[in-house]
């Protein structure tokens, strides 16, 4: 056994290697999901020197942070569709050369319009990204480390994030000017969207799309590759039964039986960007600055809370799988909501102005841990876990591009809401966190350790077992009422 399958929670001699490297290639997707969305943080502190009508502008700012959002909520309107249609390879690729191209847009950009251009094109690969990655790992996984392969994703997303903070360290340190500075920060996301036009060389098409489009025999001889050659005859009985459904389009997520499964994936979508997370990826620099540190010092923060998000989504690589999703998400969601709650409170309190800084800085990395180890990992997972085959792509599109949407919102709106008040903007996180708590606790399902087809399979039984409920207590009723 290597020593990689030993850390991963089952001694099952059929996981090879290869479905671990496959993974992890995949994962670059997120990598550069996350190089981009973090990089902007430190940039923008450089970047009013070029454009000074940055300097006091919020609504402008948020425009330039949110314009890759914007670019993602696109990329992610289409992103399952043309994971569908292109298949899940094919898309990563074409996500790779958007990251490059908008990269290199951003940082030649003569104007604010052409910056945000580049952000938007660089967003469209993100959204595709975010739809692709966990879709494609998910697919090739075997369901006893499923959810441990697909969190590999959001450790690359947080890695990501930590080498984009760390690099607008070392560039800030460079004394090079705020013109350039800016600029080469941007600049860098060139390399890690190389990295990743490389790798997908050696990754081969999932088996389940090869099904899909009647591409047996490539899928099966796939499949016994990823599975080091053990029997995979039951697991292609599985693939082959639910690939026999129509394959459905976005009209068919509003079908009655799919409706409970819609509503946890769109819920967890929102809930994982609206209870602050990318307020403090986009915006930890300046939440800093208004704590009273310089912007050397801040940069210098935001390592700490980078490192932080890494290393609890690594913790909830190993327990995603051996503790559970529900359990993760329950715990996550009470310890954002107290740290949220001491940000508030932290900034009204009379005699807290000497210590604000440090306790700004604890309380955003404790919030950034507990979002880690829960719906920064757990999310994702899920959303590609608990939708039909033949609906799968389509599904991830929506529940993405929602995710993307609400991620647009904080970006715009954070530094408009963090003028009128650091306590307003905390506060307003903490309330949402709080009925994210009920929200999970009342809905979301347990999928640990169990097949993507079994999952299906349970979820069509549950759904047309209450449709029939419901079109049986209507019919009761309108007896009642005849008689």
């Amino acid at each position: 056994m290597n020593p990689i399958q030993r850390l991963l929670p089952t001694e099952d001699e059929d996981i090879g290697l290869f479905v671990i490297i496959l993974s992890a290639l995949a994962a670059l997707n997120g990598l550069l999901f996350g190089f981009d969305t973090g990089v902007i943080s430190g940039a923008l502190l450089y970047m009013s020197e070029t454009f000074p009508q940055l300097e006091a502008n919020a609504f402008l700012q948020g425009t330039v942070v949110s314009g890759a959002m914007v670019g993602a909520i696109l990329g992610a309107a289409f992103g399952g569709r043309l994971a569908d249609l292109l298949g899940r390879r094919r898309l990563i690729l074409i996500g790779a050369v958007l990251f490059f191209v908008g990269s290199f847009i951003m940082a030649v950009a003569p104007s604010i319009e052409v910056l945000v251009l580049g952000r938007l094109l660089d967003g469209v690969g993100i959204g595709f990204a975010s739809v692709v990655g966990p879709l494609y790992i998910s697919e090739i996984a075997p369901a006893k480390i499923r959810g441990s392969l697909v969190t590999l994703n959001n450790v690359a997303i947080t890695g990501g994030i930590l080498v984009s903070y760390i690099t607008n360290q070392i560039i800030a340190s460079m004394a090079i000017g705020a013109g350039l500075s800016w600029r080469l920060m941007l600049g860098l996301g060139m390399v890690p969207a190389m990295v990743l036009f490389g790798g997908i060389v050696f990754m081969p098409e999932s088996p389940r799309w090869l099904v899909e489009q009647d591409r047996e025999q490539r899928a099966r001889s796939i499949l016994s590759r990823i599975r080091n050659g053990a029997n995979i005859d039951a697991e292609m009985e599985d693939i082959l039964h639910m690939s026999k459904r129509d394959e459905g389009g976005f009209r068919d997520l509003l079908q009655p039986w799919l409706r409970p499964v819609l509503i946890v994936g769109l819920g967890l979508a929102v809930l994982q960007q609206i209870t602050g997370i990318n307020a403090v990826v986009y915006y930890a620099p300046t939440i800093l600055e208004s704590a009273g540190y310089s912007d050397i010092a801040s940069l210098f923060g935001t390592i700490g809370i980078g490192s932080i998000n890494v290393l609890l989504t690594l913790a909830a690589v190993f327990l995603v799988d051996r503790v559970g999703r529900r359990p993760l998400l329950l715990v996550g969601l009470v310890g954002m909501f107290a740290s949220l709650t001491v940000l508030a409170v932290a900034y009204v309190l009379p005699g807290m102005g000497g210590v604000i800084g440090p306790v700004t800085i604890a309380s955003l990395m404790l919030f950034v841990a507990f979002h880690a180890v829960s719906l920064g990992s757990v999310v994702w997972l899920v959303i590609s876990e608990i939708f039909p085959l033949n609906i799968r792509g389509a599904a991830m599109g929506v529940t993405t591009l929602v995710l993307w949407f609400s991620n647009f919102l904080v970006a715009q709106f954070f530094p408009s809401l963090f003028e009128i008040g650091p306590t307003v903007a905390f506060a307003v996180f903490a309330g949402i966190t709080a009925a994210g708590l009920a929200f999970v606790y009342a809905l979301v399902p347990e999928t640990k350790g169990r097949t993507l087809e079994e999952i299906e399979a349970d979820i069509r039984e549950t759904g047309v077992a209450d449709e029939e409920l419901a079109l049986s207590d209507q019919a009761d009723h309108v007896e009642y009422v005849d008689d």
